[in-house]
């Protein structure tokens, strides 16, 4: 830790930049030294650079690729003609972007991406250029996409994030996320663009998927666990092997934008961002050696993020202490000047960025390109150009990328999806599967006929930024291979819910209501023999995505089903068979219809390369679903924002309709059952900074083994500033067998029981605070605890 202080004296200020004296420049270069401490080799280094050579680590090739490309192939020549002074930084090895006809690489189409071999090829090229034909060797920094998996061929895909977070189970999110590092390390890239922690509070918003739910401590400790996963636990200052760094996104009030519209204006006060949207980012920042952050599109107060001095140097450097790079949302620089308009040109984009704190400009460095000029010109300090380029070489010294910066073709081969990678998705799948209703249909028998109708039954949908792994398996797939020889299966379309499958189309077309009509009929017509239907509705990666253009939207006004599927359900269940209903989907299933009248509802969200397997399984009874919502689902839109944790004067009731969730935060059932019992705390009076031990007995009190999700919330029963009525600050699942018992335990400290003053001051303050704790945000016992 002693190198990573002195980096942070390194980079206080510019004037502890000074160029080298001309004798150590004569000398050997102390920066290809492994052997020396960081910041004694950024040091060096930046003294021999020229301002050229400065600006170019800020920026970034992604369409510009075709820049230094040769078709698909890296071409040193072109690339040494078109960036004589070297490149900071490539987006997306392992697509064609810039390519001959590759306009895009969005996802699920191969054809938009290298084979690992080809990705490992460009990589090595590109970084044999940079070591040994520009001027001073200074590496490229590649970066890839790994929301739940690496965005890439034949790489493993997992569940959605939000799947993950379903789990509550911080040791799956860390197996996980190592072998999303490792496959993506062994191609050569050591940064990954992913976790998502943005706090979600609007399920219009077609990003939700991405996140890891509503809940700030839930959210931070996912994150907490998936950067562990991807870089490795604790601080550090040099990245180990299989492992690549980790970016925290986006900071910050993306997952409130206004109108539930992507990049809109977060309308959130400096409370809300302390008490609800810092924290997840806050805890990383504090627990991990957490390497890049990456600001949000939306403005805050006026002020987008991206030129947001307080939010990225006063906050997230100043008081939190991080000390890595601050790398732009793609486009995100620019888009000051041309979507904001709080900048003239690109120039003054670029100017706002840098001072604001951002190093890197993704994906292509448009507006910094112009930071050369603008410092010749007296119009930027180069001293503020020094600190950012210091930390991106600081950075690329972390990942030992001037010492090791090659990929492994057998490595790739060895680790890309194979049987461990696979096994842990299947297992990530079963854990993440949540029963939001059961009348005591589920699970099936396996015997009779059982039919498998809807949009999602024949088809592995894995969410957004997703790529072609080796193998899926649908839920179609996975019925069949689970009742060979057992049962009969038939099975219908039901309904298109669009016209494409291209996740990276444009344009979204529903599917036609004329078709759908007509294979209504057929599937009424398929399931008139069955026993029971099994229904797989939801969405398409197409109806809710992310909105990253004006012609490329992804959010919603409506959230319940679309194009005809109410109309599929409810012929159905007129056959009065019993409808078992699998949402595999991206959003929370706002589906009042469905969730009155359906017999049984199986939340699957995407579920990743495996999930036809575990959803399977789990329909017949081979897994106990034991995952819980990581987010409240509301009745309609009008509801909206709806979370557990809202104020005590929030909810106070509308006319004609319930301000009840159709689906409370934390709920989750079982094919067993679990009786929580009260918590008993170790102290009745705690001082301001003591600790309390909350222990609860859970029993398994049915007759199968299942998982349960013990949760641990709190309120403060004498504040000072108004409190939300409740708030998560602990969970744990634990697996029991029929009639075993587990007593759980929670420790309390100041950090789980500060609050935010009226004068804006973080303080433990004396008073009353209900300890209450069960299996979901609607069902718990408390005790009090006395503050002294």
């Amino acid at each position: 830790m002693i190198a990573r202080r002195r980096l942070l004296g390194l980079l206080a200020s510019a004037s502890a930049l000074p160029l080298l004296p001309r004798a150590a420049l004569a000398a050997a270069p102390l920066y290809k030294d492994a052997r020396a401490p960081i910041p004694d080799r950024v040091r060096d280094l930046l003294g021999r650079m020229t301002l050229e050579e400065k600006v170019a680590q800020l920026v970034a090739l992604w369409a510009t690729k075709a820049d230094v490309m040769d078709g698909l192939t890296f071409d040193p020549a072109k690339a040494s003609a078109a960036y004589p002074d070297g490149v900071g930084a490539i987006s997306r090895a392992s697509d064609k972007r810039g390519g001959p006809g590759i306009s895009a690489a969005a996802g699920g189409n191969a054809a938009r991406w290298r084979t690992p071999a080809e990705t490992v090829a460009f990589v090595n090229a590109v970084q044999r250029w940079a070591l040994e034909k520009t001027r001073l060797g200074i590496p490229v920094l590649f970066h890839e996409e790994s929301l739940h998996g690496y965005m890439a061929t034949e790489a493993t895909m997992f569940p959605q994030a939000i799947a993950l977070a379903g789990t509550f189970d911080t040791d799956l999110m860390r197996r996980v996320q190592s072998v999303i590092a490792r496959e993506v390390r062994a191609r050569g890239v050591p940064y990954v663009l992913s976790p998502v922690v943005d706090i979600v509070r609007d399920p219009r918003w077609g990003r939700i998927e991405e996140t890891f739910g509503e809940d700030a401590y839930l959210c931070a400790e996912m994150g907490v666990a998936a950067v562990e996963g991807l870089q490795g636990p604790g601080k550090f200052d040099r990245l180990a092997p299989g492992k690549v760094f980790a970016t925290l996104k986006h900071m910050t009030g993306h997952g409130q934008p206004q109108g539930g519209e992507n990049i809109g204006p977060a309308q959130i006060s400096e409370r809300e961002l302390r008490e609800n949207f810092f924290p997840p980012f806050r805890a990383v920042v504090e627990r991990t050696a957490i390497a890049a952050v990456m600001p949000s599109y939306n403005e805050i107060d006026g002020v987008p993020s991206h030129a947001n001095r307080w939010l990225l140097h006063d906050v997230l450097r100043g008081e939190w202490g991080f000390d890595g790079i601050v790398s732009s949302d793609y486009g995100a620089v620019e888009e000051l000047a041309k979507f904001h308009h709080v900048a003239a040109d690109l120039e003054e984009a670029a100017r706002q960025a840098l001072a604001a704190g951002v190093d890197s400009n993704l994906p292509d460095g448009v507006a910094y390109r112009t930071l050369a000029d603008q410092v010749r010109a007296g119009k930027v300090d180069i001293a503020a150009v020094d600190v950012a380029v210091a930390r991106i070489l600081t950075f690329k010294f972390r990942a030992d990328l001037f010492d090791n910066p090659y990929g492994d073709v057998e490595s790739t081969n060895r680790l890309t999806g194979n049987v461990q990678a696979r096994a842990l998705a299947l297992e990530a799948a079963r854990k993440a599967l949540c029963l939001l209703k059961n009348d005591g249909t589920l699970p099936l028998k396996p015997a009779g006929t059982i039919a498998v109708i809807g949009p999602n039954a024949a088809v592995a949908r894995l969410g957004g930024y997703s790529s072609v792994p080796k193998q899926t398996v649908s839920l179609l797939d996975g019925i069949r291979t689970r009742l060979a020889g057992k049962a009969r299966v038939v099975t219908a379309q039901g309904v298109f819910i669009t016209q494409s499958e291209d996740r990276s189309a444009d344009e979204v077309t529903l599917g036609n209501p004329t078709e759908n009509r007509r294979l209504i009929a057929e599937a009424v017509e398929t399931a008139k023999g069955a026993d029971v239907i099994v229904l797989a509705i939801g969405d398409t990666e197409q109806t809710s995505r992310e909105g990253f253009a004006a012609n490329h939207l992804g959010d919603r006004a409506d959230l319940d089903l679309l194009a005809q599927q109410n109309d599929l359900f409810l012929a159905l269940a007129a056959l009065g068979k019993p409808v078992v209903v699998c949402a595999i989907n991206g959003r929370p299933p706002s589906w009042p219809t469905v969730a009155e009248r359906a017999n049984a509802i199986l939340e699957c969200w995407y579920a990743g390369q495996e999930g036809g397997t575990a959803i399977a399984e789990a329909l017949f009874g081979d897994v106990n679903p034991g995952a819980k919502l990581p987010v409240s689902v509301v009745r309609d839109a009008g509801q909206i924002p709806l979370f557990y944790n809202h104020k005590p004067s929030a909810r106070r009731g509308y006319l004609f309709e319930s301000t009840a969730p159709l689906f409370p935060f934390g709920h989750g059932l079982s094919y067993t059952s679990f009786a929580v019992g009260k918590p008993v705390i170790s102290s009745p009076s705690i001082p301001r900074d003591g600790q309390v031990t909350v222990s609860v007995e859970v029993r398994n009190t049915g007759a199968r083994a299942g998982d349960e999700v013990v949760q641990l919330y709190i309120r403060h029963l004498t504040p000072s500033v108004t409190r939300p009525v409740m708030e998560l600050k602990g969970f744990r699942r634990v697996t029991l067998a029929p009639g075993e018992a587990r007593t759980v335990t929670f420790t309390l400290g100041p950090e789980h029981l500060r609050i935010w003053n009226a004068a804006m001051r973080e303080v433990v303050e004396p008073g009353q605070v209900a300890i209450m704790v069960g299996n979901s945000s609607a069902a718990v016992q408390s005790t009090t605890l006395t503050i002294a």
